[in-house]
């Protein structure tokens, strides 16, 4: 559920920037001799899926009249040209014409670093330090005849480069890029969701090694870094885990009380990973020792809320329906009604690849017909203040004939892996 690279390792519970190298002195420490990667099988996206993938772009921007794409630096670029790169004031940007190779714009002293992760066939445009990268940008697009019509943006593109190109060409329009990106990356390929299977895998098996490895009086930090120390062995990139303890799980991203792992009180862990970049997102909730009664009940009506997802989930039902089955269902149950607490103040579940949270999400309102190749988060939790909480979440692909778990969900609280 949550977003990890905000959030990472209940930095709420024990104070934010500052347990970072706390976490990685932990973790540093801890013996994973026991463990051992999980990748040896992994296949990198092929140069001919790269090239598939431009080639849907340039059927997709043609038919929705868009001259060309204009990306910066994150996901969306990696997804289309492989390129790693981080975001500066310095302009790094992909200009994908509706036909013709791609270009890429960057400082001329980034060059030869961009070049290395270039994954296709593409002009590599240079600028100085005394040079506007704007106007690189539209001899990009003048010299691919894309100067006329409709430029896409990228929807995390930033304003500066959009508004500089409209100053410098005004007889183009911008528009938004969705119709072509994400009609590309919401629909993922088996090479895709095998590179997902493999970063649920470990973070399921870390999040497992974790909890047979905890003991009472623990903090959150402490958990945490023993996620990142298994994630890290099994070979997985960590995203880092929120570790909820006791009354701090019922508020799904935390809380500043101090917190320690006790018998008979909730542990709430959200974690996730990637494998050549793309995610998982998996949550676990169990008690050690003996499970309260209330929290048994409220665990076992979560994991029907879980299982309730997967018969809604079906090739064309919209997305928000499924949320609205799982709250009418924990409705039905005495929570809510809607949002309101004790009950769900979230959605049920989010999209989800490249990037831990990606369009379209399962949220009431949302319209868009579910497709085989998606990919979901499926964690209708439910949250009692000043009480717990309890999220379970395992992620999922809709094929034609249904949706399929990336892993095994729990079914009963004392057993949180089976």
């Amino acid at each position: 559920m949550i977003d990890r690279r905000r959030m990472l390792g209940g930095a709420l519970a024990l104070g934010g920037a500052a347990l970072l190298p706390m976490r990685a002195a932990l973790a540093a420490e801890i013996d994973t001799s026991d463990l051992s990667s999980m990748t040896g099988n992994v296949r990198p996206i092929s140069a001919d899926e790269r090239a598939r993938r431009i080639e849907r772009a340039q059927k997709l921007m043609r038919a929705n009249g868009i001259s060309a794409l204009l990306v910066e630096p994150g996901s969306s670029m990696i997804y289309f040209t492989g390129v790693e790169w981080r975001r500066s004031e310095r302009l790094t940007a992909a200009v994908i014409p509706a036909k013709g190779e791609a270009v890429i714009i960057t400082p001329f002293f980034e060059a030869p670093s961009i070049k290395e992760t270039l994954a296709i066939p593409a002009e590599v445009r240079v600028w100085q330090e005394d040079e506007s990268p704007i106007a690189v940008v539209a001899g990009a697009l003048r010299d691919r005849g894309a100067a006329t019509g409709n430029i896409g943006i990228e929807e995390t593109v930033r304003f500066f480069a959009s508004d500089g190109l409209a100053h410098l060409l005004p007889q183009v329009k911008m528009v938004s890029a969705n119709p072509v990106v994400r009609g590309c990356r919401m629909i993922k390929t088996p090479a895709e969701i095998a590179l997902m299977q493999t970063a649920n895998d470990i973070t399921l098996a870390a999040i497992k090694w974790t909890w047979q490895h905890t003991r009472d009086g623990m903090a959150p930090a402490e958990l945490s870094a023993m996620i990142d120390a298994a994630t890290q062995k099994l070979g997985g990139k960590s995203d880092g885990a929120l570790v909820l303890l006791g009354e701090s799980a019922a508020y799904p991203h935390g809380s500043h009380k101090p917190q320690r792992v006790r018998d008979g009180q909730v542990i709430l862990i959200d974690s996730g990973c990637t494998v050549q970049g793309y995610s998982s997102d998996i949550s676990r909730t169990w008690v050690p020792g003996k499970a309260p009664d209330e929290v048994r009940r409220v665990f076992d009506t979560v994991a029907a809320g879980q299982q309730l997802v997967m018969k809604t989930a079906k090739v064309g039902v919209p997305a928000g329906h499924i949320d609205d089955v799982v709250r009418g269902f924990y409705t039905s149950k005495g929570f809510g009604p809607g949002y309101k607490l004790p009950g769900m103040s979230h959605r049920t579940g989010h999209g989800i690849g490249l990037d831990g949270h990606e369009p379209v999400n399962l949220v009431h309102g949302e319209m868009m017909p579910l497709a085989a190749g998606m990919c979901f988060s499926d964690e209708p939790g439910l949250y009692l203040p000043g009480k717990f909480g309890v999220r379970l979440e395992d992620c999922w692909h809709l094929t034609d004939a249904g949706p399929v778990f990336f892993t095994t969900p729990p079914t009963d609280i004392d057993h949180p892996f089976g």
